[in-house]
């Protein structure tokens, strides 16, 4: 049997920075279901939040985002996130990632939406792509074991801990049972649930809140979804928030800077779901272009969008046929990130002993309700770091654990079931219909008749998906397998997603309700908790932690 003092799953930002953390500590590995290079992160663009000038501080930043999340994110955890974060930024620095510099050699920021300073420290539009390259030179310089392309079927648990994994290797086909001290789940977000209209790579199938959740776990505020205001109509390509940060406008079909009738102080540098609900409104009444509205650099100049937003450009030249040097660019709102996930505590624990979780996977709520750009990547190495402190610590005061007997046998069979199955519903088509739906019924704008559509139809796929047959019935790197399991973790999240949305009757942040669209603080102001049960999700709540800033009227 495989073992190891800690096992982190998942080979992001957080999942790296955790390993990064530990390797000194203890004997440290990572799975990953793609290679590391290929972990979503690497699709950060716009940068990194922290409040590093003169005129700046770390109570500003707690402001902007407890504001940003609509007074839902908890200020305990958001306090130490603004607070860390300088000392974090200045070890990713010194590991390496080389960050844009002004005149006098420091740390260059540009502004971002909802932030009351420019706090926002970047390479070019690339920062994921360098944070994880530098990330994973480390890794491997610290001697980390990583299961490249693994993928895990199901936690194992024993006694009520949790003492490792069993996952399957792609390559091989093989089933292994996996045993550790700690597992740290640092998997990414479920963006493909919107599968069609998500930023989110492909490997972003909300796998390991699929495998807390089957385990019992909660996971908590699933309703809100952020959506990006800049992607492109075609395929969901990302446009960084930075080409509205660097001072581009949004335009509607008449020219017009139309943001100054949503939000006139902040304009373009709202934040996400108050841009993101003004573009789907202009296009709704009829002010788009052809779906969408405009993103305009042009008077940037040539100069600037080279030096700054390169990615952009590029990007815009390959996949819409328009160089924003010239042309405005036709962008939409699409799904980008999931605040929500496994709850946990500061350090990453979830409430299974042996559990840990971090980055866009976990809701320790430091989003709340919606996130600020430049924050996630935050989240990730601050939370990353203490998560990985955390497991190193009940690595080395606990001995390995027992394994239970019969997990890997029932994973065999499961899998063995699944492959024999001669015919039935193909995957493509009930992941459309998933994506079709969730943009549908459980999009930017919400009502009850909607949503209660969208989540009938969620539980119509799930039953249509205890049907599905496969095609490949080879063992060796069967990516049809793959999909199939990915699937089934999207659809559990999208069914909780889905209720969630459809119980909370209020407006906050991203989730916006048409049939109750003011924010309730008196009935509200609490977290979400989705429990699996037999008859599907089952809902709890949880009180949000006010410390120093208590809710008031969110205006931009």
């Amino acid at each position: 049997m495989l073992s190891h003092d800690v096992l982190v799953v998942g080979a992001g930002l957080a999942g790296m920075r955790a390993a990064v953390e530990i390797a000194p500590k203890a004997d440290v590995a990572v799975l990953s279901k793609v290679h590391p290079l290929r972990s979503h992160s690497g699709a950060a663009q716009g940068g990194i939040n922290a409040a590093l000038g003169s005129n700046d501080s770390w109570e500003a930043h707690m402001f902007d985002t407890v504001k940003g999340s609509d007074y839902l994110g908890d200020q305990d955890a958001i306090e130490i996130m603004c607070q860390e974060g300088p000392q974090d930024i200045y070890q990713m620095e010194h590991l390496g990632v080389p960050f844009n510099r002004t005149s006098q050699g420091t740390l260059a920021q540009r502004p971002f939406g909802g932030s009351g300073f420019p706090r926002t420290c970047f390479v070019a539009d690339i920062t994921g792509h360098a944070m994880l390259h530098t990330m994973y030179e480390y890794l491997k310089r610290r001697g980390v074991r990583v299961y490249e392309e693994w993928l895990v079927l199901s936690l194992a648990v024993e006694e009520g801990v949790c003492c490792g994994v069993v996952a399957l290797d792609i390559a091989s086909g093989q089933i292994h049972p996996m045993r550790a001290k700690a597992v740290i789940l640092a998997t990414g977000g479920a963006g493909r649930i919107y599968w069609g209209y998500s930023t989110n790579g492909h490997a972003s199938t909300g796998d390991g809140m699929a495998l807390a959740y089957r385990a019992g776990l909660p996971l908590m505020d699933m309703e809100f979804v952020q959506f990006h205001p800049t992607t492109l109509k075609a395929n969901g390509i990302l446009l960084s928030e930075g080409a509205r940060g660097e001072g581009g406008y949004l335009r509607n079909a008449a020219g017009e800077r139309f943001m100054a009738h949503y939000a006139s102080e902040r304009m373009e540098l709202a934040p996400r779901d108050v841009v993101a609900r003004a573009e789907q409104q202009e296009i709704d009444d009829g002010r788009g272009v052809d779906g969408c509205v405009l993103l305009d650099t042009r008077h940037l100049g040539e100069k600037v969008i080279q030096e700054r937003l390169p990615q952009v450009r590029q990007l815009a030249v390959d996949f819409a046929q328009v160089d924003p040097v010239k042309n405005m660019v036709p962008v939409r709102p699409g799904q980008h990130y999931t605040m929500g996930g496994i709850k946990t505590d500061a350090w990453g624990a979830t409430s299974l002993p042996g559990l840990y979780a971090a980055g866009e996977c976990a809701c320790v709520s430091v989003q709340g309700a919606n996130r600020l750009g430049g924050n996630s990547l935050l989240e990730t190495i601050v939370f990353g770091r203490r998560t990985g402190q955390a497991a190193a610590s009940l690595a080395a005061a606990n001995g390995l654990p027992p394994f239970p007997q019969g997990i890997v046998a029932k994973a065999e069979t499961d899998v063995r079931t699944l492959m024999a199955r001669e015919s039935g519903e193909r995957i493509a088509s009930l992941r459309y219909e998933m994506g079709q739906t969730m943009m549908d019924k459980v999009g930017i704008f919400r009502t009850r008749e909607r949503l209660s559509q969208g989540w009938e139809a969620i539980r119509a796929l799930r039953e249509r998906y205890s049907k599905i047959g496969l095609q490949d019935k080879s063992r060796t790197f069967n990516t049809e397998l793959v999909a199939a399991l990915e699937l089934g973790h999207m659809l559990d999240v999208a069914e909780v997603i889905a209720l969630s949305a459809l119980q909370r009757e209020e407006s906050r942040g991203s989730h916006f309700r048409r049939d109750f669209p003011e924010r309730d603080d008196v009935n509200w102001l609490k977290h979400t908790l989705a429990f699996s049960s037999d008859e599907g999700p089952h809902m709890e709540y949880g009180d949000v932690v006010v410390t120093r800033f208590k809710p008031e009227v969110r205006k931009y």
